[in-house]
């Protein structure tokens, strides 16, 4: 290399200013003060796919069963937005009320019929406020995806559900819970759960779903072994990553798994030999399959409280319910309880706490204690 070639590879090399995009070497330029037909639908995919697929699951029956009514009703497909009447059709149609000493609804006997039929209904007559009022606010969020006028923001409409509303709870209709699984059943559950495959992992599913916090059943369903660590042969570390009330997966806490629950998670992993992946799977002859699903966790703590003999309305949520119960049993600090569990809202645990705080307390004796003298 001569002298002028050493001089041309010292030079320090400018970077050069990026120039301004030509609109003729883009597409069509957007408009800035209006969303496109296909960012908009992009932006309802991005908004689905955040929600939790039971929530998709209630979503869909919703609109099912909305689609199926106006059908049979006015005899025309679903179209938005809904008129204001129609919502309101929907309401009386489908909301109690006493007339002449008897319970009524707007809704023909034949409709209702063939709705029933069609699987469309579960039962005859009234439905739940508790569903109504679901139905309406699926409604109301698909109109709000659609960015079309919502009828359910009505003021006609908002005052009648306030009214009907009323009118149940004066009627006695009170929200259903699950059995809540407190220590007592719990035990009587874990107790049929015998040393097959099948025994194994339902012990420990149990254990792991009430002992971490009460875990819902879609946490249960989605819990994998890379979330697990084993910090002593009694104790496990669960790191929770996503839940109901952290759908973004910015927090994480670690829940820990000690005793007995700890020695029935080693012993379902060792017994299935599962390294990584979903931590429940399903079982076809003592053969480990695929993760569970949810439903699959309802359908093993419904199993084993028939198996213990033990009446009851059970789920997958008598587990929550019922740590948080034996929690307020036990007088255990309701922030403690909430930090297991991930409730972020004081009110919703407090219904559960209490129950399990007054069984327990010297108030619920008042009766049995001796009357005294003045």
């Amino acid at each position: 290399m001569n002298y002028v070639d050493m001089a041309s590879a010292r030079k320090v090399v400018k970077p050069q200013k990026p120039s301004a995009i030509s609109p003729a070497l883009t597409s069509t330029p957007l408009s800035a003060t209006e969303l496109g037909a296909q960012a908009r639908k992009a932006a309802e995919e991005i908004l689905l796919a955040g929600q939790a697929e039971n929530t998709l699951k209630s979503y869909r029956s919703a609109l099912r069963y909305w689609a199926a009514w106006i059908q049979a009703r006015y005899g025309m497909p679903l179209t938005l937005p809904v008129s204001v009447p129609v919502v309101v059709q929907f309401i009386v149609d489908h909301t109690a009320r006493t007339k002449a000493g008897e319970t009524v609804i707007e809704l023909p006997q034949e409709i209702d019929e063939r709705l029933v039929e069609a699987g469309f209904k579960g039962a005859l007559g009234p439905l739940k406020m508790a569903t109504v009022t679901h139905r309406l606010y699926t409604l109301s969020k698909l109109h709000q995806l659609k960015h079309v006028a919502n009828p359910c923001d009505d003021a006609d409409v908002r005052h009648l559900i306030s009214r009907a509303k009323r009118a149940a709870a004066k009627r006695g209709e009170m929200p259903t819970k699950k059995t809540a699984a407190t220590r007592e059943p719990l035990e009587m559950m874990l107790a049929t759960c015998d040393g097959s495959l099948q025994g194994i992992r339902d012990r420990a599913l149990l254990l792991f779903a009430w002992a971490s916090g009460g875990r819902r059943r879609s946490e249960v369903a989605e819990a994998t072994v890379e979330q697990l660590r084993k910090v002593a042969d009694d104790l496990y570390l669960y790191r929770m990553h996503r839940s109901k009330t952290n759908q973004s997966g910015k927090e994480t806490s670690d829940k820990p798994l000690r005793g007995k629950a700890a020695e029935a998670m080693s012993a379902w992993l060792a017994a299935a030999g599962i390294k990584d992946g979903p931590l429940f799977r399903r079982l076809w002859k003592d053969r480990v399959g695929i993760g569970i699903t949810p439903a699959a966790v309802a359908d093993i703590v419904k199993r084993r409280a028939a198996r213990a003999g033990i009446e009851g309305d059970w789920a997958g949520h008598s587990l929550r319910s019922g740590f948080v119960t034996e929690a307020g049993r036990r007088k255990i600090p309701l922030g403690d309880i909430m930090a297991l569990t991930e409730h972020r809202q004081a009110g919703t645990v407090m219904g559960y706490y209490r129950s399990g705080e007054l069984f327990e307390s010297e108030v619920a004796l008042l009766a049995e204690r001796p009357v005294v003298s003045k």
